[in-house]
């Protein structure tokens, strides 16, 4: 019979264990990216015609339209191409419908290298994490109508763009993603500063120099590489950073305050007695009945 290993309360585990646990956990992202994926591709058709509406956007004279038709399409070349499109873009779906699970996994991974009184912040990671991803993907895709016909009006009068689906599809996943997963950069300095790596006065010191890198990851990080698509990410990173700045702020000023308490009840001696009033105060008993 396999005997159970005993949870240390302290979250302290061999290296082994360690390992085994991170296996384990990810298995199970797999498997939730897995089930995610299988209705990702039962309604990849409205995914498909939610991505492909930035495309259709641009006007139809930089744009590839089939003669004797008034619909925007997107081409392929291979045999597999199509089939190869669809399972990506499953597959992306899943890990969007099951994030809030597979983020627990990542947390819950996490959590026994924190205190007990840390792991209380478990929902609170879930929830913030996917509203943010969500959030710089609503972002990515309002841009993308704006950037994308940017981009192909460059080519000028004259010239239209016949976009394969694979490319095209990939462009935009990609445009998703990396807005998505740079709106959780206030959530991982918070993540930083609950577990004491960051300061907020490190914080506070390094703001203009972060500033700066915020600006140079948005113009290397957008695919499409066009100052409009740099300054939509950059410019909601910034504020999403200042507010991670004031909440690092807040909690060093409690876990000073609680520290400070800590240590005077420490202070206190249990043969030494307390000082007190020589001449107590008199009660005032006019008001009572």
């Amino acid at each position: 019979m396999r005997r159970r290993r005993v949870k240390n309360p302290d979250g302290r585990m061999p290296v082994l264990d360690h390992l085994r646990e991170l296996r384990r956990r990810l298995i199970i992202i797999v498997l939730l990216v897995a089930a995610g994926a299988v209705l990702g591709w039962y309604l990849y058709p409205h995914t498909l015609n939610v991505l492909r509406h930035p495309y259709c956007s641009v006007p139809e004279k930089f744009r590839y339209t089939p003669s004797r038709s008034t619909n925007c399409v997107l081409i392929y070349h291979g045999a597999l191409d199509g089939f190869i499109t669809r399972l990506k873009v499953s597959v992306i779906s899943g890990a969007v419908f099951t994030g809030p699970f597979w983020l627990y996994q990542v947390w819950a991974f996490i959590t026994p290298g924190l205190r007990k009184n840390e792991r209380k912040y478990t929902l609170i990671f879930v929830i913030a994490s996917t509203i943010l991803f969500a959030a710089g993907m609503a972002l990515a895709y309002v841009v993308l109508s704006k950037g994308l016909r940017i981009l192909l009006e460059q080519a000028g009068n004259g010239t239209q763009a016949q976009l394969t689906v694979s490319d095209y599809i990939s462009f935009v996943t990609l445009m998703l993603v990396v807005f998505g997963a740079a709106f959780e950069l206030p959530l991982l300095v918070v993540m930083a500063n609950v577990a004491g790596v960051l300061p907020a006065r490190l914080l506070r010191r390094s703001r203009r120099i972060a500033i700066f890198l915020i600006f140079l990851f948005a113009a290397v990080a957008t695919p499409s590489t066009d100052p409009f698509t740099m300054c939509a990410m950059a410019l909601p990173m910034v504020v999403l950073f200042e507010v991670a700045i004031q909440i690092a702020i807040v909690h060093d000023r409690r876990k000073a305050r609680r520290q400070a308490e800590e240590r005077a009840e420490q202070h206190l001696d249990d043969d030494v007695p307390s000082a007190v009033d020589a001449i107590p105060e008199r009660l005032d008993w006019s008001d009572s009945t």
